[in-house]
This record gives structure tokens, sequence and C-alpha cells, in this order.
């Protein structure tokens, strides 16, 4: 994620006031970097939420208290965090007046706790903890992993249903939110996936692994459709949202990622990995504090588009981690990362899915 929004320039678009040559190394990095975008994250969500399930069965109530201890208080904070924050880079920028009066707004602030809207990262809290409220429904592809190419027809119901949202609500105050409800509602195809790949998983992951070779085509095939939604966007320099075939790309994508990474997988590589992931969602929640920083420090200079993003990963990058790494280590502030308990709470009855 910290790759992703590097690639873009500081209103988060891909770079329209530069040279399409100019445009095509970052557009071409950020097309690779996007195959690992935030619906992964959620199947990587899910999946975990069933091994510790199994682990240790616990009912559905305890399971959202659990949740919303890890996602919600945190996300709560970092809303806070930002709504603040983000004068610093509107001052910067220009706009310091239209952001101080924001914040003034009633609409803003329900807009920011139940959206995610404070920063452009915060949208994925809420999107996730909603799709995790339907985890019972998932049960069933454990037992039929069959039932996880469901994800295929719910994003064929939520391209339709966007499309009629967007046409019959557009410039109403009600759209983000029907936007938003389609998104979960449909995104349980991603939880119903991450529960049929749990359920290969428990079933025997070894005759699995000689459609192998099959899902690296359905890979290939699917990154070939996004770079014709890639050359779009580096020969306009807008984002073709519109475009079918890219859509299908974009959504896809991350099953077949997550799909190859399970069936490549093994103990050494998931160690390693599982050291450094459990600091994963504080990078995501903390990346923009050092992005914001370093596109004020660029804003006025004359450089090209990719120097302008190895210097944001260069500044961010270690940054964040350093930045995680020492919340991680307060009691106080720990939780707010997701790597410690809430302070006021018995550390012992911290759980961590």
């Amino acid at each position: 994620m910290i790759g992703l929004h590097a690639t873009a320039d500081a209103n988060g678009q891909p770079w329209p006031g530069y040279e399409q040559a100019d445009r095509i190394v970052p557009i071409l990095l950020r097309s690779i970097l996007y195959i690992a975008r935030t619906e992964l994250f959620i199947i990587i969500s899910v999946f975990l939420l069933f091994l510790a399930l199994d682990k240790r069965s616990r009912s559905y109530k305890t399971v959202l208290q659990q949740q919303s201890s890890r996602l919600i208080l945190p996300f709560v904070f970092w809303t806070i965090f930002f709504s603040f924050y983000g004068l610093f880079k509107a001052y910067n920028f220009g706009y310091f007046d239209y952001a101080v009066a924001e914040l003034t707004s009633p609409k803003y602030w329900f807009d920011a706790f139940i959206l995610g809207t404070s920063k452009y990262h915060m949208h994925f809290i809420p999107t996730l903890f909603g799709v995790l409220l339907l985890f019972p429904i998932y049960r069933v592809a454990i037992d039929h992993p069959e039932v996880g190419f469901a994800i295929v027809a719910l994003l064929l119901v939520k391209q339709q249903l966007d499309t009629f949202i967007y046409s019959q609500f557009w410039d109403t105050d009600i759209l983000p939110f029907l936007v938003r409800a389609n998104k979960i509602l449909t995104y349980a195809g991603y939880g119903l996936f991450a529960a049929s790949c749990y359920g290969i998983v428990k079933k025997g992951i070894k005759e699995t692994r000689k459609w192998l070779p099959v899902l690296l085509l359905s890979g290939l095939l699917l990154y070939l459709l996004k770079l014709t939604a890639t050359w779009k966007t580096i020969e306009n320099g807008v984002y073709p949202y519109s475009y079918v075939a890219g859509y299908w790309a974009d959504f896809l994508m991350p099953c077949a990622l997550f799909l190859g990474c399970m069936l490549l997988g093994n103990s050494v590589s998931s160690k390693t990995i599982s050291n450094f992931a459990k600091y994963s969602f504080g990078l995501y929640l903390c990346h923009p504090i050092f992005l914001d920083i370093a596109e004020v420090a660029l804003q006025l200079q004359s450089l090209l588009p990719i120097v302008q993003i190895a210097l944001k990963l260069c500044f961010a990058l270690p940054l964040t981690f350093a930045f995680v790494w020492t919340l991680s280590q307060s009691h106080l502030l720990g939780w707010t990362v997701g790597l410690k308990p809430l302070p006021y709470r018995p550390r012992q009855k911290a759980q961590v899915l």
C-alpha cells in the first residue's frame, strides 16, 4: 500500500501534468503494486479469522467484541489524528481555510467515522469490519470450496448495482453510503473465497497444487487485461474506472494472488513473512504521515514522477516502519497499531486474530 500510494501524485492522480513518456514507468510500477490491493487483505483477514476460530471456538458476540477492539478503536484514534494532521498538507498546498471549515462541520465527522473519509486509506477499516460481520455466512465454503466461485457472481452484482447507484443518486448525500453498503454486501464474495481457501488447506493442499499452472496462466491473462487499462491511464492521465476489462482484472487479481501464494507457500517462507506481518496493520495506518511530509517537500521541485516516487519510498518506508515499531513497544499506544492490548484491559485477555 505504501508503494501504491507513492506511485500517485500528491492529489492521488496518475501524474496528469506530465508527458505520456514520463508516466510510463510510474504507472507500470503501479499496475504491479496494485495487484495486492486492499481486497487481498480482506481475504487474508477472513482466512486468519477462520484459522483462529478453528484453534479456539468463540461466539459471534465474542468475535465482534474482539474485532471491534482490534479494528474500530484504532480506527477512531487515527480518524481523529488524520483529521487534524491533514491541516499540515492543507496549509502547504493552499487549501487550509477550506480544511479548517470542514472540521467544524458535523457532516464531516459523521462521514469520517462511518465511511472513513478522514484520509484516503481509512475507508478500508469500516469496510473490513462490515465484511467480517458476515463471517457466519462464509462457513459453508469451508466444507464446499466450490462456493468460492461465488466471487464472480457477486462482483457482477457489484458492477451492475454501482452503475445504477451512481446514475440515480449522483450528487446526493446518500450516494457514498449506498456505494459502501453495496461494497460490503458484495465483498462477501471475498469472504466466501477466503473460506473456500481455508477449506482447501484443511482437506490437504497437496492435491490442489496440480492446478498451479492453470492458476499462473489465469493470473497472467488477468494482468494482460490490467495492462490494457494501464495503457489507457498512461495515454490519458486519468484512471479508466468505467473500463470493464480493467474492472475484472483489478478485482479478481487478489484472489489469484492469494491462492497462488497459498499453493506456493512453505513453512520457511511463512515463518519469515509472519515475523513482519504483525506490523502490516500499523504500516497501513501510519504511512500517509510520512508520504504527506515527502509530498510537501517535493511540491516545488521539478522532478520526474519516477524520481519523486523513489524519493517518497526511500523516505516513507523506513520511517513508517520505525514509527510503527516504536508504537508497538509502548503499552500505552501499542493498541493503536494492533500490537498491544488496550491499556485498561487485562493483558491476558487480549486476542490477536
